[in-house]
């Protein structure tokens, strides 16, 4: 049943679903991305908060005029409108007064989210038909989802990538260095609005599928699992896309596969689960990268150490220095050194007193920065100068390759 959802094979509704979250995905993605360099991440938890009170002031004035409550395009239109002054709000409080970001987000955030659920209690007890299941708003409602609903999310969604893509130079300049931005000339105030209602955007077109609380997981989680992956900017937004796309289309799959399993959530923990594999196995910043670069330094440190101790005439009883110099044909079994060994240990220990001249020298102050016990000296210095260190110090004159 699974291979019929991820083939598009399981029906008409369950086609759409697949579809409207994978266009989701992506622009939500890519959007966030942005917002995800720009530090704002949670902006976006305002601006979807901030939805609520319009997705119920317009199913009350759609009921009122006699509409249909459930109108997606007014109930989006309201969502688009709340959020809009959420934004406004909490971008006059950064800026008029001496609240933080943060505070301003928290202050927008609860205030607009606690006047929704207002409004839904009040709606609940109206009396009128056609309220059942606006809550779906909160955690998203994919159920039923007609034709109609399927093309206003493609088209928003469809619609927010282009105006990105077209806007993704300047918002990739202000993201990075906003002072460097203001100084070419960039409205950097704009270009920060202009992110903002992109966000807004994905937030009010998501509603539908995984709601106004779960659209902050889409928008975030993508590009912070990209950032894994790459240093560059626009292969992060390429990754971002990608990343929720990709867990848009699986966790609609899964949802659709799978009896009385909401899309919205699963849709979340699909694009959690490609942020833990690429938390432990992203070869540069994973866990995984990082422990066995700790394992190969830790290898470095025991082999240094117990070179010196052989140059000195010690044998090596650490059961893992010693472990690592057998391996490494450079001491036997008892801990004595072997030819090898005896080599290794007389340059390791000759490196150590070229460091302590280079220390002590203000002549050689940036290239005694670079000293941590373990880099050869070779990489720093050339021939000549360790040749001039040696006759200093008393050493060998021929420098040996």
């Amino acid at each position: 049943m699974l291979w019929d959802a991820l083939s598009l094979q399981l029906g008409y509704n369950a086609t759409l679903v697949a579809i409207g979250a994978t266009l989701l995905g992506v622009s939500a993605g890519v959007t966030g991305t942005f917002l995800f360099l720009r530090k704002r991440a949670l902006v976006s938890d305002a601006i979807s908060h901030a939805t609520l009170p319009g997705v119920c002031l317009a199913f009350m004035a759609l009921v009122a005029f006699g509409g249909d409550g459930r109108n997606l395009i007014g109930l989006l239109a309201g969502s688009a409108i709340s959020a809009w002054i959420g934004l406004l709000c909490m971008n006059w409080l950064t800026r008029r007064t001496r609240l933080a970001e943060d505070a301003a987000i928290g202050a927008v955030l609860s205030v607009f989210f606690g006047f929704g659920i207002v409004l839904l209690t009040v709606i609940q007890t109206m009396g009128v038909g056609r309220q059942a299941g606006l809550e779906g708003f909160l955690l998203g409602s994919t159920a039923g989802m007609l034709w109609a609903d399927a093309l206003i999310i493609a088209i928003g969604g469809a619609a927010t990538l282009v105006l990105v893509m077209i806007i993704r130079r300047p918002m990739t300049m202000v993201a990075f260095d906003p002072e460097y931005a203001a100084a070419r000339g960039l409205p950097v105030h704009r270009i920060d609005l202009a992110m903002m209602g992109l966000v807004m955007a994905v937030t009010v077109v998501g509603l539908k599928i995984v709601g106004l609380i779960l659209i902050v997981a889409l928008l975030i989680i993508p590009p912070v699992t990209a950032r894994f992956w790459t240093d560059r900017s626009d292969r992060v937004v390429l990754l971002a896309g990608l990343t929720g796309g990709l867990a848009g289309y699986l966790g609609a799959a899964l949802s659709a596969s799978a009896p009385n399993l909401p899309t919205g959530p699963i849709i979340v923990l699909v694009s959690f689960g490609f942020f833990a594999l690429s938390l432990l196995f992203a070869p540069v910043r994973g866990v995984l990268a990082a422990v066995l670069q700790h394992l190969k330094f830790q290898r470095r440190v025991h082999i240094r150490q117990g070179l010196l101790a052989l140059a000195q005439g010690q044998k090596i009883y650490e059961p893992l220095t010693l472990r690592l110099l057998k391996r490494a044909g450079l001491a036997r079994a008892d801990g004595v050194a072997t030819e090898a060994g005896k080599a290794r240990a007389a340059k390791a220990l000759r490196d150590e007193k070229r460091w302590e001249f280079v220390r002590a020298d203000q002549a050689h102050e940036a290239t005694a920065a670079l000293y941590d016990g373990l880099r050869d000296i070779e990489t720093v210095l050339t021939r000549d100068q360790i040749a001039e260190i040696d006759r200093l110090i008393g050493g060998p004159q021929e420098i040996r390759p």
